[in-house]
């Protein structure tokens, strides 16, 4: 295993491509099972070209939130009709580009928005198929920074506000409304939250009949759900059947209404992993820490949201001892893990960060003018 890992120089992702298959498999086979629920996978948690490829392969479409993600997806075979693009600052140059492209549909965060759209369309001579993304202040248990569908959060229509919009919409001559979308937020594991979201929707469904409008061919109910960070060895599939069973069970679709889901970490959260080398053991009076070749440049989510992910060492077996596990990074904050239970670790120990397949790669940055990480697959590895 060690021979395997240590072919490549550290820092780097590694992606378990027969994880990734099994996962897509097990969400195929849930939403299989009903008629008009569609698939897009959410670019932002990993946009590395041989994790799109499968995904694509799988039957997928695409939930791009930049022009950038919009390219990105085009060039990696997702048709153009099965991309959907969300976001609350959409350019002009990224309006431009997914007219151009023939996306199904834009995600509506604003009445501005909707305006600028509808001139663009216009002036390019197309039809912008608009979802209005409605906030419908429902909670959910996660972590506040991504927490979406509160009343407080920036993303969204008010959903007093739902009718008006639809309205305006139907005045433009640049645009056609097809449905709504709706997004409470990331790393949720307790289903009562999607429940909640399915109450919230059924409401706001029977608030537009009646009012007359009966014509909401779309509805998105966004992604969120979590993986388990914990013990990724032992949930390293989602518990797909449960949530696609709430939306089942709960929400009160009408006749030849489309369902779509926007998943993103749970597809590809478990099969990745940093993997690291251990550059020295710094011993202090009151700490021992494994300071590794990777830093938060890598992976931002422990700085960023004090995220845990489970870190092996991969060439040691020896009784366990207590570090703090740190990267190179000239922040304080570029700490993965306090009070880390590991095997003995020495130089050149390789080190996996676990869970790091969804907002790992893709977030990396070059502060410290450092490289960006190499990524490679099973297939690369020969495993």
């Amino acid at each position: 295993m060690r021979d395997a890992f240590g072919k490549f120089r550290t820092p780097y992702y590694y992606y378990d491509t027969q994880l990734l298959g099994e996962t897509l498999a097990a969400i195929k086979s849930e939403t299989d099972k009903h008629e008009g629920w569609h698939l897009h996978y959410a670019v932002k948690a990993c946009a590395n070209p041989k994790v799109l490829s499968q995904i694509q392969q799988a039957g997928f479409g695409a939930d791009c939130v930049s022009g950038g993600e919009i390219r990105t997806c085009l060039k990696n075979g997702f048709p153009a009709s099965e991309i959907v693009f969300a976001g609350v600052g959409k350019a002009d140059w990224e309006i431009e580009l997914a007219l151009e492209a023939g996306i199904q549909c834009f995600n509506v965060e604003s009445i501005p928005e909707l305006e600028v759209i509808a001139e663009i369309a216009e002036r390019m001579g197309k039809v912008a198929n608009v979802s209005f993304r409605i906030n419908p202040d429902v909670g959910a248990h996660t972590h506040a920074h991504i927490t979406t569908g509160l009343a407080e959060n920036k993303f969204g229509i008010a959903k007093e506000d739902m009718i008006r919009v639809i309205r305006v919409a139907r005045q433009m001559s640049g645009i056609r409304f097809v449905g709504l979308h709706f997004h409470i937020g990331s790393q949720i594991l307790q289903m009562d939250d999607f429940q909640a979201l399915c109450f919230r929707v059924n409401e706001l469904q029977d608030q537009l009949e009646a009012e007359g409008i009966t014509d909401v061919k779309d509805i998105n109910v966004g992604g969120g759900l979590g993986i388990d960070y914990q013990n990724p060895d032992g949930h390293p599939v989602p518990d797909f059947k449960a949530y696609f069973d709430t939306y089942a069970k709960y929400l009160k679709l009408r006749p030849g209404q489309h369902l779509h889901f926007e998943l993103g970490r749970a597809v590809v959260g478990q099969c990745g992993s940093l993997i690291t080398r251990c550059l020295y053991v710094k011993q202090t009076a009151t700490k021992e820490f494994v300071i590794v070749d990777a830093g938060m440049t890598e992976l931002l989510r422990p700085a960023l949201y004090g995220a845990h992910h489970q870190i092996q060492n991969l060439s040691s077996t020896s009784p366990e001892r207590t570090y703090d596990v740190v990267g190179p990074i000239c922040e304080s904050s570029d700490t993965f893990a306090r009070d880390c239970q590991l095997p003995l670790t020495k130089r050149g120990d390789l080190i996996a960060l676990r869970s790091a397949g969804a907002y790992g790669e893709t977030m990396a940055s070059q502060y410290n003018c450092r490289e960006l990480p190499a990524a490679y697959t099973t297939e690369d590895l020969n495993l």
